[in-house]
């Protein structure tokens, strides 16, 4: 477990101080029974008809899909993979076919879960017209298709040792053609109460009364049960705090200062030790910004770490690389670092003054930049302290909303996998990134590179340059938290910030 730091946020968490009215709103005494269901409080708004083909999802809906329509791989509660609606799986010596062995399952109608079915999925996900979230993250996959009725096979152009960690993500999720809540195979089945949801386990498909539509219901064993609900972060903080729910998933840094606010016990916060991407993204750059020198002075004189100490916790950590440098693992390359890193702020900030002094020198303007971000606490402060260390060299940084053409986005991703080209296949000539069509090359001759040594030499080669680029600005690694009671071991830190519903039924509360 993650014990906090108790210093104090600074003072933009004023900006939150309405919203602990709300951690007041329900009865302080706790309605738990030992052998109830186990309560938990998601962040975000769950919808029945979420699907990943629409694009990201939100924590809940990611939630509740991920439980009643698991992918044919899954995390478990350290992070780690396990079957799922694959039994086992077989990858060929060349790397180049995984043959997946699907169990005995059944569709909410009483059909068989087939190798076709899971297919036909896939592909839909894959297919040009998707706005699956991992889409791009597949280029490898050649071909998906059933060999029988319970095997199937995705054979990939190239190897990709990291596939099953691509498949266990909660947007590969299996799910059929019912409509209602209860749209998959399982491993739990749910059915709506109120404004919750209830989770209860998927019936054995061999035994003899699985179609019985009260088999196993959550009405015959409570104990067996999850509770859900999606509800805005303070209203979840409010209700474990009040004894309304034994966790709370879905935290970001967004969404951070309502726990602050809330009076909640720094030793029931957990932080997840993720990476991935968290900083500014160049979505467009004109004029001035268009010149990647000027981007890369603009990113020397951020301080990160005023800005994380801003958010009053010790287990965020400001970032300057692509990739942080604890990701590294035996025979990898460190992560690149600016040619900036080891000067002093005064050194940077002379730097980009004397940029915008020669530019202006021309009499040509700089116009403000424009940045969108959530509209939450988290974001403000962000802002705020952004937006401070950028006018100390005269640079005027406006906050608009993500559809009036901003200049700058911010991409709060954590990793799928520990590929060390994710990064740089996520920020290059995406649909919201910028795109240097020399780098992008680059990345996808190193992507497509079968030897492991030169693989690793083109990737360092292709980071340096995307870096170099300055079209991200990193900040921080991304910042995944949730609550728990101090018994309850069903919410557990990992690197993945994935906490399956089902492996929370059985836990101690």
């Amino acid at each position: 477990m993650t014990i906090i730091s108790t210093a104090s946020l600074q003072s933009p968490l004023r900006l939150v101080g309405a919203a602990a009215a709300i951690l007041l709103s329900i009865g302080a005494c706790s309605v738990f029974e030992a052998d109830g269901p186990v309560r938990i409080a998601a962040i975000g708004s769950l919808q029945m008809d979420a699907t990943p083909t629409k694009g990201p999802l939100s924590f809940a809906s990611a939630a509740y899909l991920d439980a009643t329509a698991q992918g044919l791989i899954s995390f478990d509660a350290d992070g780690q993979i396990e079957p799922g609606l694959a039994e086992r799986w077989t990858v060929t010596t060349d790397g180049r076919s995984y043959i997946f062995r699907i169990r005995e399952a059944k569709w909410p109608d009483g059909r068989k879960v087939t190798a076709q079915h899971v297919a036909t999925i896939l592909q839909a996900y894959l297919r040009p017209s998707s706005r699956h979230p991992l889409k791009d993250d597949f280029s490898e996959v050649e071909d998906i298709h059933a060999m029988t009725d319970t095997v199937l096979e995705i054979r990939l152009r190239l190897p990709q040792p990291l596939l099953l960690e691509l498949l266990a993500q909660p947007s590969m999720v299996m799910i059929g053609r019912s409509t209602g809540w209860d749209r998959g195979w399982g491993p739990m089945r749910v059915k709506p109460h109120g404004k919750a949801l209830i989770f209860y386990p998927a019936p054995d498909p061999l035994g003899e009364d699985a179609d019985a539509p009260n088999h196993h219901s959550a009405d015959n064993d409570s104990a067996r049960t999850v509770e859900m609900v999606g509800v805005t972060a303070p209203r979840a903080l409010a209700r474990f705090k009040n004894g309304y729910a034994e966790g709370v998933i879905g935290g970001r840094f967004s969404s951070l200062p309502y726990f602050h606010s809330s009076g909640i016990a720094r030793s029931r916060l957990l932080v997840d030790p993720t990476s991935g991407l968290f900083g500014l993204n160049f979505q467009q750059a004109n004029g001035f910004w268009s010149i990647a020198e000027h981007r890369m002075a603009l990113s020397s004189i951020i301080r990160r770490d005023r800005l994380i100490e801003a958010f009053g916790i010790t287990d965020w950590t400001s970032q300057i690389s692509l990739r942080p440098a604890v990701a590294e693992r035996s025979g990898l390359p460190p992560p690149a670092l600016p040619t900036w890193a080891s000067e002093d702020d005064s050194v940077r900030l002379g730097h980009m003054q004397r940029l915008i002094a020669a530019w202006t020198g021309l009499e040509r303007d700089i116009a403000p930049l424009r940045i969108a971000l959530p509209d939450s606490p988290g974001a403000t402060i962000l802002f705020g302290y952004i937006a401070a260390d950028l006018a100390r060299a005269g640079i005027s940084l406006q906050r608009v909303a993500a559809n009036a053409a901003p200049d700058l986005t911010l991409i709060d991703e954590v990793a799928p996998n520990d590929d060390i080209i994710w990064p740089l296949r996520r920020l290059s000539c995406r649909r919201d990134t910028l795109c240097n069509t020399a780098i992008h090359d680059h990345i996808a001759l190193a992507n497509n590179e079968t030897d492991n040594l030169q693989r690793l030499t083109l990737i360092a080669d292709a980071e340096a340059d995307l870096l170099r680029e300055a079209s991200f600005i990193p900040l921080a690694s991304p910042l995944r938290w949730s609550v728990a009671n101090l018994r309850f071991t069903g919410i557990r830190p990992n690197a993945r910030a994935h906490h399956p519903l089902n492996r929370m039924i059985g836990e101690p509360k």
